[in-house]
């Protein structure tokens, strides 16, 4: 049952993540065709961010009193509804509705999803299903936006994103046929979680509350933090760069409107082939380490991305950033997955949500005055040193990763360690 349930987790990513390609790579264009600001643009980025925000930490409890197939559904219709709508408003308050609805519908799917991953996968194996998680959801970002190019040259925009509604909704399927328990780890994986296993809801909620009653926040927090940083830049980073890159090429570098489209998947094609590659590194090496080395990499990226000279030099550099800093994700993942128990998976993936929605709520408006006031390379100066300063963290908290901190300690105590970690 664990495989069943991880494997339409990741059919269910793919679908979902096909139509998340296709609104993404058409979002700042639509609002920058109405006659939306940047600063407007950067706004309204931030009131998505700020569904995520408010949504991620109820989301979290919502999954472990009901259970994820059931938040996970509601999620996805409501997704469906926002994404269809989402061209017919023309006022800043009408657009700001909608991408809210969008954003608290974005959280319940990742937080629900997540938890289910981590709470069926081998502990050995983290990183190896998180990154096909990702390879998911990225392998969907690669032919949305193909699926957008080729509507808006046939078709006025809504019509792509009433695509993005229809295919959203296939998924309901999909995930329909999760088990009502698959949030919780499965029975064989640590003393007394039997009790868990039962499909009754108000049963879990009976045993979560007593024996299983889960960690405060703040010291769930404190052990996912080098995690939750990670999610904060990435998030902070991914809002900026799918809103303002596609304005850069087009109004500073000359790139024609339709090339920019493809950004999105030359970013989303180098996560596919290269994050189950940086999984297997993490889970054999250490994830945090791993995060460190592509966080560093991803910096160089984006810094020569100012001086390239053609739109393939640009893409080439795309593709590696998506390589390095998108594969970061599946990575931070799995490290809160080893950094605290089952118990705690569905308040830590809340967290770690909120921290990435917290990105994208500040992103996008710094990022935008940025821009207007210094131009495109300046904001992409800024989002290099905010991945090293991510870098440094890395540094200063390194024995966060469970792999270097098991390194330190005597060889009995980390056998004893590994035995009694829950899966």
């Amino acid at each position: 049952m664990r495989k069943s349930n991880i494997r339409r987790i990741y059919l269910a990513t793919l679908v979902i993540g096909i139509a998340y390609g296709i609104s993404i790579s058409l979002t700042s264009i639509v609002l920058d065709a109405e006659g939306f600001t940047k600063k407007a643009i950067g706004g309204l980025a931030a009131v998505f961010a700020s569904g995520i925000v408010l949504a991620s930490l109820p989301v979290g409890s919502i999954v472990r009193r009901i259970s994820a197939r059931a938040t996970l559904m509601v999620a996805i219709l409501g997704y469906a509804c926002a994404v269809t709508i989402f061209p017919w408003p023309k006022t800043f308050a009408g657009v700001g509705l909608v991408r809210f609805v969008d954003g608290a519908c974005s959280v319940g799917i990742w937080v629900s999803s997540e938890t289910v991953l981590l709470a069926q996968s081998e502990k050995s194996k983290k990183a190896h299903v998180t990154s096909i998680y990702a390879i998911a959801m990225s392998t969907g970002y690669v032919i949305g936006p193909l699926i957008a190019h080729g509507i808006v040259k046939r078709w006025p925009p809504w019509v792509a994103f009433a695509a993005s509604g229809i295919i959203t909704l296939g998924s309901l399927a999909i995930v329909a046929g999760l088990a009502k328990n698959a949030h919780l780890p499965p029975p064989d994986e640590g003393a007394g979680l039997a009790k868990q296993a039962d499909d009754s809801p108000n049963e879990h909620s009976s045993a979560q509350t007593s024996t299983y009653a889960p960690s405060s926040w703040g010291s769930v927090l404190w052990r996912i933090k080098t995690a939750c940083f990670a999610t904060f830049s990435y998030g902070y980073f991914q809002a900026s760069v799918v809103l303002f890159l596609p304005l850069y090429l087009m109004h500073e570098r000359g790139i024609p409107e339709g090339n920019t489209i493809l950004v999105t998947a030359f970013f989303a094609a180098g996560m596919l082939l290269f994050s189950n590659i940086a999984g297997r590194i993490g889970d054999k090496v250490g994830h945090l380490a791993v995060m460190r080395v592509l966080a560093s990499i991803g910096l160089v990226m984006i810094l020569g991305f100012v001086y390239l000279p053609t739109f393939a030099w640009m893409c080439a550099a795309v593709f590696v950033a998506g390589a390095t800093l998108a594969s970061l994700s599946p990575l931070s993942i799995a490290l809160q997955g080893l950094a605290i128990e089952p118990k705690d998976y569905s308040r830590g993936n809340s967290i770690y949500n909120a921290l990435y929605a917290a990105g994208m709520l500040v992103g996008p408006p710094i990022s935008s005055v940025i821009f207007d006031a210094y131009k495109g390379p300046a904001m992409l100066y800024h989002l290099a040193a905010l991945w090293l300063v991510f870098v440094i963290f890395t540094i200063v908290y390194a024995n966060d990763d469970p792999a270097r901190s098991k390194l330190h300690m005597p060889p009995n105590a980390a056998t004893t360690s590994s035995e009694s970690s829950p899966a």
